[in-house]
């Protein structure tokens, strides 16, 4: 027996069959048994399952409606599937000289909707990760002020808190690509990037409560790792929207993501965003460190160098299909992706089938918020024609992102940092992407 009435199996033939010569000849129930999976695979867009070779498909009952599950709380700390064990953080080993200065990269081509889960937040240490006990870590905001503090955790929390939804973005995301093609893969090529609910106090909260002199105008934020990464920031930028953050998504914050607390500075260079902050001095001017004034500063076709460019600049990238994530069959797909901008919300995604020939309009889609990332998409009905696939976004200050040939007209190519123009993927025949730049 099939497990269907017969009123259900009416309904499942007409859908499958116009013409009802077809099935002359043919047992009606072994055809329903056979064309089940063509019926679910012409729905989803999908190559048709074999039925009768997997007990599992429909409409067989699967093994594990048979029987019973775990329990609750078999594992405390709730874990992924084990069939999503591929979806993780990786790294390039040959990237950096070790890993406690590495870097690892976000997964993109397998994430949906705009917050990145905890534990595949891209990373990036300079002194690698410092285990630190939360009841001996504090807080110390101390310099240009009226009324020096140093702060337990308990006493940070006491203070109104924010939750605000925003992207941190490493400022080398796609560096390698900038002299041309480097990795196959989005992960690789804009991985360094996650977007999160960031829980804790507001910086002015806490430079209110200890009273900045006129003369203050800078603010130093030191971590508590092993380089003691240290940061600058404009008195208004730390006045405007910067958070001392404890929590991440609804949960304290992951040890290699600051714990106990951080600094984030929304819409700019993520290592402006200072982790395992431990003391933020106020001062008249900026600490000219080493790291500072040579490593991330944009280099110039004439030789000089952009100093403090600290805003990520409006980006969008298309996350499906990708080098990760190719096109299996004909039929009809959605085209989506991510855009983003440090300057604001995100206006318009534009999206090219044919390397920035011509432009159709993308639908927006869920929030769209400030400094956040942004989904978008459009519908597409392929039939085997090879694509160049761009996107470009546009934020709420009229500024579009450019492209490659525009960018390094301005910038020339021997930076690292900042490149966030306009990135093209390869749709082959066959179905396959890869990367490749278009000026």
């Amino acid at each position: 027996m099939s497990g269907f009435s017969r009123t259900e199996e009416n309904q499942l033939l007409a859908r499958l069959v116009k013409d009802g010569d077809k099935l002359k000849g043919l047992d009606r129930r072994l055809f329903l048994r056979q064309a089940m999976g063509a019926l679910g695979g012409v729905a989803a867009g999908v190559a048709a399952p074999n039925v009768l070779g997997n007990s599992n498909l429909p409409p067989n009952v699967p093994s594990w409606t048979k029987s019973l599950g775990e329990g609750v709380v078999t594992h405390p700390y709730g874990m992924p599937s084990k069939y999503e064990s591929d979806v993780v953080r990786r790294t390039v080993p040959w990237l950096t000289a070790d890993p406690i200065s590495s870097i690892s990269f976000s997964p993109l081509h397998s994430l949906k909707g705009i917050i990145t889960p905890n534990g595949l937040i891209f990373e990036r240490y300079h002194g690698g990760v410092p285990t630190i006990n939360p009841d001996e870590h504090r807080l110390m905001i101390h310099g240009l002020v009226e009324r020096p503090l140093i702060l337990t955790m308990d006493e940070l929390r006491r203070f109104p808190s924010v939750s605000e939804i925003k992207f941190i973005e490493c400022p080398a995301n796609g560096g390698m690509e900038w002299r041309g093609p480097q990795m196959e893969g989005l992960q690789f090529t804009h991985g360094m990037l996650s977007c999160c609910e960031w829980t804790g106090v507001k910086l002015s909260t806490l430079l209110d409560a200890v009273g900045v002199k006129p003369e203050g105008k800078w603010v130093l934020a030191e971590g508590a790792d092993g380089a003691a990464m240290s940061r600058s920031i404009p008195m208004d930028k730390a006045l405007d929207d910067t958070i001392v953050v404890y929590a991440q998504n609804g949960e304290a914050l992951r040890p290699e993501q600051g714990y106990p607390i951080r600094i984030i500075n929304p819409g700019w260079e993520g290592n402006t965003s200072i982790k395992w902050v431990r003391r933020l001095e106020i001062g008249d001017k900026p600490w000219y460190q080493r790291e500072e004034t040579s490593k991330y500063t944009d280099l110039m076709p004439d030789g000089r160098a952009r100093e403090f460019t600290w805003v990520q600049e409006c980006n969008s990238v298309i996350t499906s299909p990708c080098p990760e994530n190719p096109w299996k069959i004909r039929g009809w797909y959605e085209i989506e992706g991510v855009a983003w901008s440090g300057k604001g919300k995100i206006k318009a995604v534009d999206i090219s089938l044919d390397g920035g020939v011509s432009w159709r309009q993308a639908q927006i889609k869920g929030l769209v918020l400030s400094k956040a990332l942004t989904r978008f998409s459009v519908m597409l009905k392929w039939e085997g024609q090879p694509l160049l696939l761009q996107s470009r976004a546009m934020d709420e200050t009229g500024y579009v992102q450019p492209t490659l040939s525009q960018l390094r007209a301005e910038r020339g190519d021997n930076s690292i940092y900042h490149k966030n123009s306009i990135h093209t993927w390869q749709l082959k025949e066959d179905g396959s992407v890869f990367n490749v730049q278009l000026s």
